[in-house]
Protein backbone atom coordinates (compact mmCIF):
# COMPACT_ATOMS: atom_id res chain seq x y z
CA UNK A 1 0.00 0.00 0.00
CA UNK A 2 2.64 2.55 0.70
CA UNK A 3 4.27 1.83 -2.53
CA UNK A 4 1.16 2.63 -4.12
CA UNK A 5 1.15 6.03 -1.78
CA UNK A 6 4.57 6.55 -3.14
CA UNK A 7 4.47 6.29 -6.69
CA UNK A 8 0.79 8.57 -6.96
CA UNK A 9 3.02 11.40 -5.06
CA UNK A 10 5.67 10.73 -7.85
CA UNK A 11 3.33 11.18 -10.43
CA UNK A 12 1.71 14.17 -9.33
CA UNK A 13 5.09 15.74 -9.11
CA UNK A 14 5.81 15.48 -12.39
CA UNK A 15 2.23 15.99 -13.43
CA UNK A 16 2.77 19.32 -11.44
CA UNK A 17 6.42 19.78 -13.23
CA UNK A 18 4.70 20.18 -16.72
CA UNK A 19 1.61 22.10 -15.79
CA UNK A 20 3.59 24.86 -13.35
CA UNK A 21 3.62 26.92 -16.17
CA UNK A 22 0.27 26.74 -17.22
CA UNK A 23 -1.62 30.02 -18.00
CA UNK A 24 -5.11 30.79 -18.24
CA UNK A 25 -5.11 31.20 -22.05
CA UNK A 26 -4.21 27.06 -22.18
CA UNK A 27 -6.25 26.77 -19.64
CA UNK A 28 -9.17 27.86 -21.42
CA UNK A 29 -7.89 25.79 -24.77
CA UNK A 30 -8.28 22.70 -23.34
CA UNK A 31 -11.45 23.14 -21.74
CA UNK A 32 -12.97 24.28 -25.17
CA UNK A 33 -11.59 21.39 -26.30
CA UNK A 34 -13.10 18.81 -23.81
CA UNK A 35 -16.05 20.69 -24.38
CA UNK A 36 -16.12 19.97 -28.06
CA UNK A 37 -14.74 16.58 -27.81
CA UNK A 38 -17.60 15.78 -25.26
CA UNK A 39 -20.20 17.43 -27.52
CA UNK A 40 -19.53 15.22 -30.46
CA UNK A 41 -19.58 11.78 -28.50
CA UNK A 42 -22.82 12.62 -27.11
CA UNK A 43 -23.95 13.94 -30.58
CA UNK A 44 -22.55 10.36 -32.37
CA UNK A 45 -23.40 8.07 -29.23
CA UNK A 46 -25.80 9.91 -27.17
CA UNK A 47 -27.68 7.69 -23.44
CA UNK A 48 -30.76 9.47 -23.81
CA UNK A 49 -32.07 10.37 -27.65
CA UNK A 50 -32.47 14.28 -27.77
CA UNK A 51 -34.12 15.77 -31.15
CA UNK A 52 -32.24 18.35 -32.75
CA UNK A 53 -34.51 21.14 -31.46
CA UNK A 54 -33.79 20.30 -27.66
CA UNK A 55 -30.49 19.70 -27.87
CA UNK A 56 -30.20 23.51 -29.67
CA UNK A 57 -32.83 25.00 -27.34
CA UNK A 58 -30.40 23.47 -23.99
CA UNK A 59 -27.33 24.70 -25.86
CA UNK A 60 -28.24 27.82 -26.58
CA UNK A 61 -29.82 29.07 -22.64
CA UNK A 62 -26.98 27.10 -21.15
CA UNK A 63 -24.27 28.83 -23.00
CA UNK A 64 -26.06 32.09 -23.04
CA UNK A 65 -26.52 31.84 -19.47
CA UNK A 66 -22.70 30.83 -19.11
CA UNK A 67 -21.51 34.62 -21.02
CA UNK A 68 -24.14 36.14 -18.76
CA UNK A 69 -22.50 35.08 -15.53
CA UNK A 70 -19.05 35.40 -16.77
CA UNK A 71 -19.71 39.38 -17.56
CA UNK A 72 -21.21 39.48 -14.22
CA UNK A 73 -18.17 38.21 -12.83
CA UNK A 74 -16.07 40.19 -14.72
CA UNK A 75 -17.31 43.25 -13.63
CA UNK A 76 -17.00 42.68 -10.51
CA UNK A 77 -13.34 41.62 -10.57
CA UNK A 78 -11.50 40.03 -13.70
CA UNK A 79 -10.26 37.10 -11.63
CA UNK A 80 -11.41 36.94 -8.59
CA UNK A 81 -10.06 33.46 -7.33
CA UNK A 82 -6.36 34.14 -8.60
CA UNK A 83 -6.82 37.40 -7.00
CA UNK A 84 -7.29 36.18 -4.01
CA UNK A 85 -4.68 33.45 -4.17
CA UNK A 86 -1.80 36.15 -5.06
CA UNK A 87 -2.51 37.74 -1.55
CA UNK A 88 -2.89 34.61 0.50
CA UNK A 89 -0.50 31.74 -0.97
CA UNK A 90 2.15 32.19 1.32
CA UNK A 91 -0.02 31.56 4.49
CA UNK A 92 -2.64 29.32 5.44
CA UNK A 93 -2.48 25.39 6.70
CA UNK A 94 -0.86 23.70 3.52
CA UNK A 95 2.42 25.82 4.57
CA UNK A 96 2.96 23.36 6.95
CA UNK A 97 3.40 20.93 4.34
CA UNK A 98 6.79 20.67 2.35
CA UNK A 99 5.96 18.16 -0.63
CA UNK A 100 4.08 20.40 -3.26
CA UNK A 101 2.78 16.66 -4.31
CA UNK A 102 0.98 16.60 -1.01
CA UNK A 103 -0.12 20.10 -1.33
CA UNK A 104 -1.57 19.80 -4.63
CA UNK A 105 -3.26 16.31 -3.40
CA UNK A 106 -4.93 17.34 -0.18
CA UNK A 107 -6.10 21.38 -1.96
CA UNK A 108 -7.79 19.38 -4.69
CA UNK A 109 -9.34 16.15 -2.06
CA UNK A 110 -10.50 19.25 0.31
CA UNK A 111 -12.14 21.54 -2.68
CA UNK A 112 -14.16 18.39 -3.56
CA UNK A 113 -15.12 17.79 -0.09
CA UNK A 114 -16.14 21.43 0.33
CA UNK A 115 -18.05 21.54 -2.94
CA UNK A 116 -20.01 18.01 -1.86
CA UNK A 117 -20.66 19.32 1.50
CA UNK A 118 -22.03 22.84 -0.31
CA UNK A 119 -23.88 20.56 -2.71
CA UNK A 120 -25.79 18.72 -0.34
CA UNK A 121 -26.69 21.98 1.63
CA UNK A 122 -28.13 23.51 -1.79
CA UNK A 123 -30.93 20.47 -1.89
CA UNK A 124 -31.55 20.75 1.67
CA UNK A 125 -32.11 24.15 2.74
CA UNK A 126 -34.78 25.98 0.56
CA UNK A 127 -33.23 29.49 0.17
CA UNK A 128 -30.26 27.75 -1.41
CA UNK A 129 -32.56 25.42 -3.43
CA UNK A 130 -33.84 28.11 -4.40
CA UNK A 131 -31.30 29.02 -6.93
CA UNK A 132 -29.68 25.65 -7.37
CA UNK A 133 -32.74 24.33 -8.95
CA UNK A 134 -31.85 26.33 -11.67
CA UNK A 135 -29.14 24.24 -12.49
CA UNK A 136 -31.52 21.15 -12.50
CA UNK A 137 -34.05 22.26 -14.24
CA UNK A 138 -32.86 21.49 -18.02
CA UNK A 139 -35.01 18.85 -19.09
CA UNK A 140 -32.24 17.58 -21.64
CA UNK A 141 -28.95 16.87 -19.77
CA UNK A 142 -25.84 17.74 -21.77
CA UNK A 143 -22.42 18.77 -21.15
CA UNK A 144 -23.23 22.42 -21.55
CA UNK A 145 -25.71 21.78 -18.42
CA UNK A 146 -22.46 21.91 -16.47
CA UNK A 147 -22.27 25.84 -16.68
CA UNK A 148 -26.26 26.52 -16.16
CA UNK A 149 -25.66 27.93 -12.62
CA UNK A 150 -27.55 31.48 -11.13
CA UNK A 151 -25.77 34.38 -10.74
CA UNK A 152 -26.30 34.13 -6.92
CA UNK A 153 -25.61 30.69 -6.92
CA UNK A 154 -22.28 31.44 -8.50
CA UNK A 155 -21.15 34.34 -6.18
CA UNK A 156 -21.81 31.88 -3.17
CA UNK A 157 -19.56 29.39 -4.69
CA UNK A 158 -16.80 31.65 -5.61
CA UNK A 159 -17.17 33.13 -1.98
CA UNK A 160 -16.64 29.25 -0.41
CA UNK A 161 -13.94 28.78 -2.95
CA UNK A 162 -12.25 32.00 -1.53
CA UNK A 163 -12.15 31.50 1.83
CA UNK A 164 -10.98 27.77 1.18
CA UNK A 165 -8.13 29.57 -0.68
CA UNK A 166 -7.43 31.88 1.95
CA UNK A 167 -7.49 29.08 4.83
CA UNK A 168 -5.25 26.46 3.12
CA UNK A 169 -3.21 28.69 1.32
CA UNK A 170 -3.27 27.65 -2.29
CA UNK A 171 -1.27 29.52 -4.42
CA UNK A 172 -2.23 31.02 -7.98
CA UNK A 173 -0.79 28.07 -9.93
CA UNK A 174 -2.77 25.41 -8.35
CA UNK A 175 -5.71 27.15 -7.99
CA UNK A 176 -5.77 27.72 -11.94
CA UNK A 177 -5.14 23.60 -12.18
CA UNK A 178 -7.72 23.02 -9.60
CA UNK A 179 -10.34 24.62 -11.32
CA UNK A 180 -9.86 23.51 -14.90
CA UNK A 181 -9.61 19.76 -13.41
CA UNK A 182 -12.79 20.39 -11.63
CA UNK A 183 -14.30 21.53 -14.68
CA UNK A 184 -13.43 19.15 -16.81
CA UNK A 185 -15.08 16.35 -14.27
CA UNK A 186 -18.21 18.52 -14.08
CA UNK A 187 -18.69 18.84 -18.26
CA UNK A 188 -17.59 15.09 -17.85
CA UNK A 189 -20.41 13.74 -15.27
CA UNK A 190 -23.03 16.09 -16.74
CA UNK A 191 -22.30 14.08 -20.55
CA UNK A 192 -25.05 12.29 -22.35
CA UNK A 193 -23.79 9.18 -22.62
CA UNK A 194 -22.82 5.60 -21.25
CA UNK A 195 -19.64 3.67 -22.12
CA UNK A 196 -18.20 0.10 -20.86
CA UNK A 197 -16.84 0.49 -18.01
CA UNK A 198 -19.02 3.42 -16.43
CA UNK A 199 -19.99 1.81 -13.62
CA UNK A 200 -16.44 0.80 -12.60
CA UNK A 201 -15.01 3.85 -13.02
CA UNK A 202 -17.74 5.10 -10.87
CA UNK A 203 -16.39 3.44 -7.72
CA UNK A 204 -13.71 6.05 -7.62
CA UNK A 205 -14.90 9.17 -9.47
CA UNK A 206 -18.80 10.65 -10.45
CA UNK A 207 -19.96 8.90 -13.79
CA UNK A 208 -22.43 10.21 -16.08
CA UNK A 209 -24.56 7.37 -14.91
CA UNK A 210 -24.37 8.27 -11.20
CA UNK A 211 -25.12 12.41 -11.97
CA UNK A 212 -27.92 11.80 -14.36
CA UNK A 213 -29.55 9.73 -11.08
CA UNK A 214 -29.37 13.58 -9.52
CA UNK A 215 -31.16 15.09 -12.73
CA UNK A 216 -33.93 13.08 -11.67
CA UNK A 217 -37.37 14.78 -11.39
CA UNK A 218 -37.93 12.76 -8.21
CA UNK A 219 -36.94 14.01 -5.23
CA UNK A 220 -35.50 11.12 -3.43
CA UNK A 221 -33.19 10.54 -6.55
CA UNK A 222 -32.40 13.56 -7.19
CA UNK A 223 -30.88 13.85 -3.31
CA UNK A 224 -28.10 11.76 -4.09
CA UNK A 225 -24.40 11.86 -5.78
CA UNK A 226 -23.13 15.25 -5.04
CA UNK A 227 -19.86 14.83 -5.73
CA UNK A 228 -18.05 16.69 -7.92
CA UNK A 229 -15.02 14.75 -8.56
CA UNK A 230 -14.94 11.65 -6.25
CA UNK A 231 -17.87 9.47 -5.89
CA UNK A 232 -16.08 8.79 -2.18
CA UNK A 233 -17.97 11.29 -0.22
CA UNK A 234 -21.06 9.73 -1.24
CA UNK A 235 -20.06 6.34 -0.41
CA UNK A 236 -18.74 7.31 2.54
CA UNK A 237 -21.69 9.42 3.67
CA UNK A 238 -24.38 7.76 2.18
CA UNK A 239 -26.08 9.61 -0.52
CA UNK A 240 -25.09 6.99 -3.25
CA UNK A 241 -27.53 5.49 -5.58
CA UNK A 242 -27.03 3.35 -9.03
CA UNK A 243 -30.06 3.50 -10.99
CA UNK A 244 -31.53 5.19 -14.00
CA UNK A 245 -34.06 8.23 -13.40
CA UNK A 246 -37.28 7.94 -15.78
CA UNK A 247 -37.42 11.82 -16.13
CA UNK A 248 -34.54 14.79 -15.80
CA UNK A 249 -35.28 17.94 -15.06
CA UNK A 250 -37.49 19.02 -12.53
CA UNK A 251 -41.55 19.18 -12.26
CA UNK A 252 -44.05 21.67 -13.53
CA UNK A 253 -43.46 24.19 -16.26
CA UNK A 254 -40.19 26.02 -15.56
CA UNK A 255 -38.63 28.84 -17.71
CA UNK A 256 -36.04 27.63 -20.75
CA UNK A 257 -34.45 31.25 -21.48
CA UNK A 258 -31.96 33.13 -19.64
CA UNK A 259 -34.13 35.92 -18.18
CA UNK A 260 -36.23 33.76 -17.16
CA UNK A 261 -34.02 31.44 -15.44
CA UNK A 262 -32.64 34.72 -13.50
CA UNK A 263 -35.84 35.49 -12.50
CA UNK A 264 -36.73 31.93 -11.52
CA UNK A 265 -33.67 31.42 -9.30
CA UNK A 266 -35.67 34.56 -7.33
CA UNK A 267 -39.14 32.30 -6.73
CA UNK A 268 -38.97 30.09 -4.02
CA UNK A 269 -41.19 27.40 -5.51
CA UNK A 270 -41.96 25.38 -8.56
CA UNK A 271 -44.38 26.82 -10.80
CA UNK A 272 -47.69 24.93 -10.39
CA UNK A 273 -48.79 23.05 -13.52
CA UNK A 274 -51.24 24.32 -16.10
CA UNK A 275 -54.11 21.61 -16.66
CA UNK A 276 -56.00 21.63 -19.80
CA UNK A 277 -58.50 18.94 -20.39
CA UNK A 278 -57.66 16.50 -23.63
CA UNK A 279 -60.66 15.71 -25.51
CA UNK A 280 -61.42 12.03 -24.14
CA UNK A 281 -61.68 13.27 -20.79
CA UNK A 282 -64.36 16.17 -21.92
CA UNK A 283 -66.06 12.80 -23.45
CA UNK A 284 -65.68 11.08 -19.98
CA UNK A 285 -67.21 13.91 -18.27
CA UNK A 286 -70.35 13.95 -20.69
CA UNK A 287 -70.81 10.41 -20.86
CA UNK A 288 -70.88 10.70 -16.80
CA UNK A 289 -73.27 13.46 -16.55
CA UNK A 290 -76.24 11.92 -19.06
CA UNK A 291 -75.53 8.99 -16.67
CA UNK A 292 -76.09 10.65 -14.00
CA UNK A 293 -78.78 12.44 -15.00
CA UNK A 294 -80.70 9.80 -16.30
CA UNK A 295 -80.31 7.63 -13.19
CA UNK A 296 -81.40 10.44 -10.69
CA UNK A 297 -84.22 10.98 -12.54
CA UNK A 298 -83.42 14.96 -12.83
CA UNK A 299 -85.65 17.26 -14.72
CA UNK A 300 -84.60 19.30 -17.69
CA UNK A 301 -83.44 22.57 -15.29
CA UNK A 302 -81.24 20.40 -13.86
CA UNK A 303 -78.79 19.04 -16.50
CA UNK A 304 -76.08 22.02 -16.19
CA UNK A 305 -75.99 21.56 -12.04
CA UNK A 306 -75.75 18.22 -13.14
CA UNK A 307 -73.29 18.38 -15.72
CA UNK A 308 -71.06 20.65 -13.74
CA UNK A 309 -71.14 18.16 -10.43
CA UNK A 310 -70.19 15.38 -12.79
CA UNK A 311 -67.15 16.97 -14.34
CA UNK A 312 -66.43 18.77 -10.57
CA UNK A 313 -65.74 14.96 -9.64
CA UNK A 314 -63.90 13.63 -12.46
CA UNK A 315 -61.55 16.10 -12.76
CA UNK A 316 -61.17 15.85 -8.50
CA UNK A 317 -60.33 11.99 -9.07
CA UNK A 318 -57.84 13.10 -12.32
CA UNK A 319 -56.64 16.39 -10.86
CA UNK A 320 -56.74 16.94 -7.38
CA UNK A 321 -58.74 20.08 -5.30
CA UNK A 322 -55.97 21.94 -6.76
CA UNK A 323 -57.21 22.30 -10.43
CA UNK A 324 -60.78 23.15 -8.80
CA UNK A 325 -59.71 25.75 -6.75
CA UNK A 326 -57.72 27.60 -9.70
CA UNK A 327 -60.47 27.30 -12.00
CA UNK A 328 -62.77 28.91 -9.38
CA UNK A 329 -60.82 32.27 -9.91
CA UNK A 330 -60.90 32.23 -14.11
CA UNK A 331 -62.95 35.18 -14.76
CA UNK A 332 -63.77 34.38 -17.63
CA UNK A 333 -65.64 31.42 -16.19
CA UNK A 334 -69.59 32.54 -17.18
CA UNK A 335 -71.09 34.06 -13.93
CA UNK A 336 -74.33 31.18 -14.34
CA UNK A 337 -71.58 28.50 -13.72
CA UNK A 338 -68.84 30.52 -11.17
CA UNK A 339 -71.58 29.12 -8.19
CA UNK A 340 -70.04 25.57 -8.84
CA UNK A 341 -66.39 27.03 -9.74
CA UNK A 342 -66.14 25.25 -13.05
CA UNK A 343 -65.94 26.33 -16.67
Amino acid sequence: MSSEITSLITFVESYLTGLSSMSGELATLILLIAFVVLSALELNYPKRGLSLKQSRQSYRTNVSLFVFNSLVISLLSATPLLMVAEHYSDRGLLSYIANPAWKALLSFVLLDLMLYCWHRLSHRFDGLWMFHKVHHNDPHLNVSTAFRLHIVELLIITALKSAYIILLGVDATMVLINETLLTLFIMFHHTNISFRGEKRLGQVIIAPYLHRAHHSTERNEHDTNYGAVFSIWDRLFGTLAELEPLEIGIKNSSPQTVLGLVKFGFTPENPVPVYELDVNLKSMIAEAAYYKAEKREFKPGNELRDWLEAKREIIRMVYGDKYIRQQSNDSDCPSMQRPYTLC
